[in-house]
């Protein structure tokens, strides 16, 4: 053989195994560097930027041949960048979603299952130690495809002082909505304020969800087929609230509107997300009020069903070198030292309950930080947020919320509104 062609069949062999260790993309599996796209609504948040950007930061430090491209997307954004990127061919690796979409992201973003990515063992003793009723959170058919990640529940803030300023014992919260609205009440009539505000009306359902499940109904079959927010429990709790309204021991005011005013002592109690307590514990510092917090209340005797807020984590990447960079991303935001991070300086619950008790993470922030605990008592009753199947998933959440929003707004019949507004998202069901 001619030294020629010796040298041309080295030279194909050689690109052979560069070829073959490149990889064609989908297949990739190189240990070399890698980057991950992470689109992420937590980034888009100005208070919760610092402690999200610094999970990253320490990730990269830990491994130094991954290297995460973050970029911030609004929550009422995320779901239309990502599948316009899909549509577009740049799809985004890991992209942080709220669990409404779960569904949808199963079924259009083509999320990845863990169990599909993840050797069975690794991924068992990953999972040790995570809240289990958290970790369902994510799963769908018996496959974990969103890893829970930043995460509340709604919980009742309250104003010490102006229940002492109204002759009510701060010591001695309302537990159930009977005693809320007497408190309320109360309050609205011995002083300035407002008696309190239920949120979760517009945005999204999850604090509606909650309050149907407690008291003994459901938005959705367990066969996933039927709506069920027309029936007589569901109506039940909306009746509740509407009477809060109506009797004046609430006000009309917008979700946005009544954090500003709670704030600012306007308002006595307020049931909305966990997540807010960062930031009212601020505005009751520089108000000289004390801010005290609750589980959500019953209604009677019956058990409540807190459901969370919130969002987990999907891998959407095809390749496979990208997909075990995405775990490893993964494990370490939802580690006992990033669930530190996440409740120290972002505000959410830590779904690895045992870290509350240990020093090396977080015991002296929550002896320090107490309000945390209403939240963290509620995960043992913790019922998944529903996410509605098919492709007209969100227009049934909204015309969910439009229901509620109709009744609480009025003093029309709530029966048929809500069992009208169950017949029209029946039909968008598939």
């Amino acid at each position: 053989m001619s030294r020629a062609k010796t040298k041309i069949i080295m030279l194909l062999s050689i690109t052979a195994l560069v070829t073959a260790a490149c990889g064609n993309g989908k297949e990739s599996a190189s240990t070399g560097p890698v980057t991950i796209s992470f689109y992420s609504y937590n980034l888009a948040i100005a208070s919760q930027k610092e402690g999200t950007q610094q999970l990253i930061t320490e990730f990269e430090a830990a491994h130094p041949n991954i290297k995460i491209d973050a970029i911030p997307v609004t929550s009422t954004e995320i779901n239309t960048k990502v599948q316009a990127d899909i549509a577009a061919g740049s799809r985004p690796d890991v992209a942080q979603l709220v669990f409404d979409g779960l569904d949808y992201a199963v079924q259009n973003y083509n999320a990845k299952a863990l169990e599909d990515i993840v050797p069975a063992d690794e991924l068992k003793k990953n999972f040790e130690g995570f809240s289990p009723n958290g970790l369902k959170l994510g799963q769908l058919k018996g496959k974990t495809y969103g890893l829970p990640f930043t995460f509340s529940t709604p919980v009742l803030f309250y104003n010490a002082k102006l229940f002492k300023d109204a002759g009510l014992d701060p010591e001695n919260p309302p537990k159930t909505w009977e005693e809320v609205k007497t408190y309320a009440l109360q309050i609205a009539a011995k002083t300035k304020a407002s008696g309190v505000h239920v949120g979760g009306a517009a945005g999204a359902d999850w604090i509606v969800q909650a309050l149907i499940g407690s008291n003994g109904g459901k938005v959705l079959s367990d066969d996933r087929k039927t709506i069920q927010f027309g029936e007589p429990a569901a109506i039940g709790a909306i009746k509740m609230w509407q009477d809060l309204v109506q009797s004046g021991a609430s006000d009309k005011m917008n979700d946005t509107e009544v954090i500003q005013a709670f704030s600012e002592s306007k308002v006595g109690m307020l049931l909305y997300t966990s997540a807010l307590q960062s930031a009212l514990l601020s505005a009751s510092k520089a108000g000289g009020w004390d801010l005290k917090a609750v589980q959500m209340p019953s209604f009677g005797s019956k058990p409540t069903t807190p459901v969370n807020s919130g969002s987990a984590l999907f891998v959407l990447s095809d390749d496979k070198a990208k997909q075990q960079a995405a775990w490893e991303f993964l494990k370490f935001v939802t580690s006992e030292r990033g669930y530190t991070i996440i409740t120290s300086k972002i505000g959410y619950l830590p779904l690895r309950p045992a870290i509350v008790d240990d020093p090396k993470y977080l015991k002296d922030w929550v002896a320090a930080n107490p309000l945390v605990k209403p939240n963290l008592d509620q995960l043992t009753r913790l019922q998944p947020w529903v996410s509605y199947p098919g492709s007209k998933w969100s227009q049934i959440e909204t015309i969910l919320l439009e229901g509620v929003q109709k009744s609480i707004q009025s003093s029309g019949d709530t029966t048929s509104i809500m069992q009208d507004a169950q017949k029209r998202a029946q039909s968008l069901m598939p």
